[in-house]
């Protein structure tokens, strides 16, 4: 009878596809998915023929409010109070989901909160799956939510305590009233050890692009990315390919999910930045205030377009350096410019930069229409960097991170079997 795992994840896409992309590799290596995530997400889980469960998050939402796009722009803070009671639903949802589903483990993002405690209630393996590795402390460099730092070998291993005595303060008290209330659990200390053995922590990211640290242990795995191709059914849009086709590649710019507070001055900021450096770009979702006349012919505005498609056509791309489309980006061979908002996107900036392979990171705050046009003639001119974009691309594209997490679930669960 084949396993079945329970996925669970919340947040932006960039936060859900690599969860699909695992699910179909369990699927393909004869496991049993569900993978439960927020409701606007039931037709990309769908689209990939895999089984799906709504969990009611409120990130993807929140982001989108004026008190999210404020906390974005550093000028508010999102208050404890205004989100526990969705929290605590999606806690709620993610307990049910379990209960009907039965699984024989969870893999799980971190920020549904449920995952850890579903599992230690349920007697069954957990794995911890993550983007980046904040939960495995090391010597070697700061927590990467911490923006990318190093401060030395001492304070960079502190560094990841602190990160997670103060992720689980605000939640601690609640947590343990939902584990003694739902599930019938005494108050937990952290979750770094399941059933007397270290919680395994999957990181889907290369370590071409982040090397281990030799002082890690076994139960931290960078497995590679676990990309999520376009389906094959997906086609271009017919003017996207016309773009393309009638000039020199383009420079992607493109901030994800990152809602600005104003999006039609970042967008005319970016538009300026194009046209001073003489390249042509497309500029990908998100950008509002325009009208048709006011884009110029060297510039395409794109709702959406899959990264794996777009970004081998691309000389260069911009974002926000979501650990996703960096990933996308370095697969594609792709000199990149980070300009990013918070938490761990200074670290792939920094991570991009001392590489070789991008700029130094711009923050948003600091971004002007002069150093953008700058940084943008950088990658477009310089052929040392673009030639070792294309080195690192080709050996992310020789990794499969997904088939790699596969095997360690598997080898888990053989083991505790």
């Amino acid at each position: 009878m084949s396993k079945r795992i329970l996925i669970l994840t919340a947040g932006s896409l960039g936060d859900v596809q690599p969860y699909v992309a695992l699910g179909k590799g369990l699927k393909q290596a004869g496991f049993e998915v569900l993978l439960a995530t927020d409701p606007s997400f039931s037709s990309l889980v769908a689209n990939h023929a895999l089984d799906f469960a709504p969990l009611h998050a409120p990130f993807t939402q929140l982001v989108q409010t004026e008190i999210g796009k404020a906390a974005l722009a550093g000028k508010k803070s999102i208050r404890l109070k205004q989100i526990m009671p969705m929290l605590r639903q999606m806690m709620d949802d993610a307990w049910e989901i379990a209960q009907q589903y039965e699984p024989d483990a969870v893999v799980y993002h971190a920020k549904p909160l449920a995952g850890y405690h579903i599992a230690d209630k349920l007697g069954i393996p957990g794995f911890l799956a993550m983007a980046l590795p904040i939960y495995s402390p090391t010597r070697s460099f700061a927590n990467p939510i911490f923006g990318g730092g190093n401060y030395g070998g001492l304070l960079n291993y502190l560094s990841y305590t602190l990160f997670l005595q103060a992720s689980l303060l605000p939640y601690r008290r609640s947590i343990n009233q939902w584990r003694q209330e739902k599930l019938g659990l005494p108050p937990f200390r952290d979750e770094r050890s399941l059933h007397g053995r270290p919680v395994p922590k999957l990181y889907a990211y290369s370590r071409h692009v982040v090397p281990p640290p030799a002082d890690w242990d076994e139960s931290a795995i960078a497995t590679g990315y676990w990309f999520l191709d376009s389906t094959s059914d997906w086609q271009p849009p017919a003017d996207l390919v016309a773009f393309l086709a009638n000039g020199s590649p383009p420079i992607y710019v493109g901030f994800g999910s990152m809602a600005s507070e104003d999006a039609a001055k970042t967008t005319r900021l970016v538009m300026d930045a194009v046209r001073q450096s003489g390249q042509r770009a497309v500029l990908a979702t998100g950008w509002g205030g325009l009208s048709a006349s006011e884009v110029p012919d060297t510039i395409h505005i794109l709702q959406s377009a899959p990264h794996d498609w777009l970004f081998p056509q691309c000389l260069a791309v911009v974002h926000h350096g979501g650990a996703g489309t960096t990933g996308a980006g370095l697969r594609a061979g792709k000199p990149t410019i980070i300009c990013p908002f918070f938490g761990d996107q200074p670290f792939w900036g920094k991570q991009v930069f001392e590489l070789g392979v991008g700029t130094r990171p711009i923050p948003q705050k600091q971004l002007t229409v002069a150093n953008l046009s700058q940084v943008i003639q950088t990658v477009s001119l310089d052929t040392a960097m673009q030639q070792r974009a294309n080195a690192l691309g080709e050996k992310i594209r020789a990794e499969s991170g997904v088939m790699q997490a596969v095997d360690v679930i598997r080898e888990q669960l053989t083991e505790i079997r």
